[in-house]
């Protein structure tokens, strides 16, 4: 066995064995792979196989694709038979919402290059003649997937890594990994020690040892799936004897199942509510190819839909039932990248769908070591998108949901109800009664919306469907009144949060931010160190605010900061809640050695309300001393001041662009700052507003969102960023790579559009938009912009696409709109409320 290697891939289940053989074949040969036991030996030797190219994800989408398109050419390669059955697959619809998931998936497949057909009952029934089709809407088909037997998969991904010079070391067990103060990791093993300058965990179910002896709570646990193997059926021994095509896969997703045939017979997977969580903190020391007692009772409901729809299921025994561990995340998408506060120690782990990821998963880990950054966006499965909070209990309540809603219609507005309320602003009581409808994001309970008093749905608003799969809103507790139902069209909220955006621009609103992260900068190379992290300059003098951008190695964007200068020699920094550890990590890794910057997360020091409005001047004013006119404070500055008996640093900044500031102050004087202005405020008639008015505000704007209109695919220049980029100011991070793709040309430019003839559904964003009816782009947001009364979307298309006046379509749930491309900032493109 090797002492020394270029890279250690912990973990032989397919996920591994992938990321070794994408290393290899990027010319890294000096790599090699360990394994406790035989490959495959986890989660992937008990895997049905199935490689669904269905994901809402867009990264996930990118990496489903990008697996089904490599594992068709690997027997071809390596000369290993990997079992691939491109049968197709089709999911059936039952319910309108169900229809609808299916049309704004199938837009989203269109930009990204996947095929979805669309059947009719009819079509359903001619391909899996064996189906009833009763109560069907119809049914998208992905004719380019099926299934592959996972472990035929692994070997011959695990001969083509050999092939380049990679080792694998069976039956070799990881007892320990350091990092030496070199930055090389010594991983122990039980046959020896290998150091290397990179590690990759790629170990399944053993996700949370693994990560132990590093000092990482990885944010995996393993839930226990269930399938059924029958015997053969006479009917399908019959088809293939006449040489028929073999069926597919088959989903019911109304009913939360999968089925394709198995050797003759059928093989029916269910999702069901209860499956329990396991290997809370791993597997035993000899677990191999384990399995758990099944629990048939658990699919009983499954079992009697399955037979419903195919009545052959039913007519034949069981042949085998498997139970075995699948791991998952608390969102339900792998983490694929980085670990936090390690410098090389890489993260491959949580994959429910770890067969049809492991080809996309190893390709994209491999293109971010080796190169420096991913080729797409990956921002949807980055293990940094989960924060501190996210140990056992979270995860355990987390990842069980997550199974449990494989298969739930995944509506845009949906925010699931498992270890909440977890994280609350002082605030939260105050704005819950006052009517939030709460959302979450890393953690943080935020409003959504404010329902008034007697906002309530009724059965017959909600409409269930007669389905195993039915809910359509939040959970409420006893007594409690239903208050929103989801949708991908404009729900029962529609109306309620336009009142909040047109309060703002008329009145006055109050909105919490809290969940904002927030970091100190300080030190004699604070200035330096920023400079040379961001494109746009740093603010020279004290008490100004620059909204800048950390750009990739490539010139694309990976965070964006709000930057106030608070003294000589320190800054304040704020991003975006959801990315804290991303954002953290990034910041930390890129300190000088030399001690001569300090960095301090304070998120949970401080709270911040957003006071925005006409009349917020006259609401602040009746609280602090500090003259608030727009000569002694103008627009992009910030003060310390006093706000009745409380402090708060008040920044005039906002992302719904109207006159107002967010104020900063110490956590713990938050519900004293927020009863003096709502006080303040009731003779301006104040009230509070939600996250879904922001964001319909920030649209009239054309403010950009990360992983949205701005993400490392796109340049900064093709994101609009002109205002913002400093190509002359030295040298920073990105600079060469983004003033070469410039020189290059670039493929894409942001555009806002109005959407024409829209009567109940509005972009949302990842719909494809046409031109001459060929597709050109991607919508990236959308939404209805109250101030205009307009249906609005930003969209990439290409530069010479995007003079103002220009037309397009834009699909929206199966259906084309017209769309014109009008002026960036379409509402106060001059910004005079902001500046008033």
């Amino acid at each position: 066995m090797k002492s020394q290697a270029r890279v250690v891939v912990i973990g032989g289940g397919v996920v591994g064995v992938s990321t070794l053989y994408h290393l290899a074949r990027k010319g890294w040969s000096d790599v090699v792979l360990v394994e406790r036991k035989e490959l495959t030996s986890g989660s992937t030797w008990h895997a049905a196989g199935l490689l669904p190219l269905f994901n809402m994800s867009y990264s996930v989408g990118q990496i489903h694709k990008y697996s089904v398109g490599l594992y068709k050419t690997l027997e071809q390669e390596t000369g290993q038979h990997v079992g691939f059955a491109q049968v197709s697959n089709i999911r059936l619809a039952r319910t309108r919402d169900r229809w609808d998931e299916y049309m704004y998936y199938a837009g989203i497949a269109k930009t990204i290059g996947v095929n979805v057909n669309l059947l009719t009952p009819e079509q359903v029934k001619e391909t899996w003649p064996l189906a009833v089709t009763d109560g069907l809407i119809g049914a998208i088909q992905h004719p380019d997937d099926g299934y592959i037997q996972p472990a035929d998969l692994t070997q011959a991904l695990a001969r083509g890594a050999r092939s380049r010079g990679a080792e694998i070391y069976r039956y070799t067990t990881v007892i320990g990994i350091e990092q030496k103060p070199n930055g090389e990791w010594l991983i122990r093993t039980d046959k020896g020690d290998i150091t290397a300058e990179h590690v990759v965990s790629a170990t399944g179910n053993f996700a949370r040892k693994t990560g132990a002896m590093v000092g990482l709570d990885i944010p995996v646990i393993p839930v226990q799936h269930q399938y059924i193997v029958t015997e053969p059926h006479p009917a399908i021994r019959e088809r293939q004897a006449a040489g028929l095509p073999e069926m597919g896969v088959l989903r019911e997703s109304d009913s939360s199942w999968y089925m394709r045939e198995e050797n003759g017979g059928l093989l029916l997977g269910p999702y069901e509510v209860g499956a329990p969580a396991c290997y809370v903190d791993g597997p035993g020391e000899d677990s191999e190819y384990e399995l758990f007692q099944e629990d048939l009772e658990r699919l009983e409901p499954h079992i009697e839909t399955a037979i419903a729809r195919v009545p052959a299921f039913g007519e034949v025994g069981i042949k085998k039932v498997y139970n075995g561990a699948i791991a998952y995340t608390p969102d339900g998408s792998p983490i694929i990248g980085p670990a936090w506060d390690l410098k090389n120690f890489w993260l491959n782990e949580g994959h429910s769908f770890g067969v049809t990821a492991a080809g996309g998963a190893g390709w994209q880990l491999a293109e971010w070591m080796v190169e420096g950054e991913p080729s797409i966006d990956m921002m949807g499965v980055d293990p940094r998108r989960f924060g501190p909070y996210a140990t056992r209990g979270y995860l355990k309540e987390k990842n069980e949901e997550a199974y449990a809603n494989v298969f739930t219609v995944h509506y845009p507005d949906e925010e699931r109800a498992a270890a909440r309320p977890l994280k609350r602003a002082p605030c939260y009581d105050r704005m819950k009664a006052l009517g939030a409808v709460f959302g979450s994001v890393y953690g943080w309970e935020r409003p959504n919306w404010f329902a008034p008093a007697d906002v309530s749905l009724t059965e017959a608003d909600l409409n269930k469907p007669d389905t195993l799969l039915r809910e359509n809103h939040p959970p409420v507790g006893p007594g409690d009144p239903i208050r929103e139902k989801w949708s991908f069209r404009r729900s029962n909220y529609f109306e309620h949060v336009g009142r909040e955006a047109r309060h703002v621009h008329e009145k006055v609103g109050l909105l919490d931010m809290s969940a904002f992260a927030k970091f100190e900068v300080s030190g004699p190379g604070a200035e330096a160190w920023l400079d040379y992290l961001v494109a746009n300059r740093i603010p020279k003098k004290i008490g100004r605010i620059a909204l800048t951008h950390m750009l990739s190695l490539n010139g694309g964007v990976r965070s964006e900061f709000t930057v106030y200068r608070s003294g000589p020699q320190s800054f304040y920094l704020v991003s975006a809640g959801a990315y804290e550890r991303h954002d953290y990590d990034h910041l930390q890794k890129l300190l000088p050695k030399d001690g001569s910057v300090r960095l301090n997360k304070v998120t949970t020091q401080y709270g911040v309300l957003v006071l925005a409005g006409p009349r917020s001047r006259d609401v602040l004013a009746k609280l602090t001393d500090t003259d608030l006119s727009n000569e002694a404070f103008p627009w992009l500055t910030g003060k310390p001041i006093n706000v009745d008996i409380a402090s708060a640093l008040a920044i005039r900044v906002n992302f719904v662009g109207e006159l107002g500031w967010e104020l900063h102050h110490p956590i713990e004087m938050q519900n004293t700052i927020f009863d003096a202005v709502m006080a303040a405020g009731a003779e301006f008639d104040i009230r509070p507003f939600g996250i879904r008015a922001m964001d319909s505000l920030r649209l009239e704007k054309s403010y950009r969102l990360i992983p949205r209109e701005l993400s490392i695919e796109y340049s900064a220049l093709e994101s609009g960023l002109h205002r913002f980029v400093s190509l002359n100011k030295g040298d920073f991070i990105g600079r060469n790579a983004l003033a070469e793709w410039q020189a290059r040309g670039f493929r894409n430019q942001l555009v806002t559009l109005e959407v024409h003839d829209v009567t109940d559904a509005d972009a949302r964003g990842s719909e494809p938009i046409y031109r001459d009816g060929k597709l050109v782009g991607r919508a990236t947001s959308g939404g209805y912009g109250w101030r205009l009364g307009k249906s609005l979307a930003m969209a990439m298309v290409p530069p010479d696409m995007a003079e103002v006046g220009n037309t397009f379509d834009i699909e929206i749930l199966g259906k084309r709109h017209g769309a014109t491309v009008i002026p960036d900032s379409p509402f106060d493109p001059d910004n005079e409320r902001l500046r008033a």
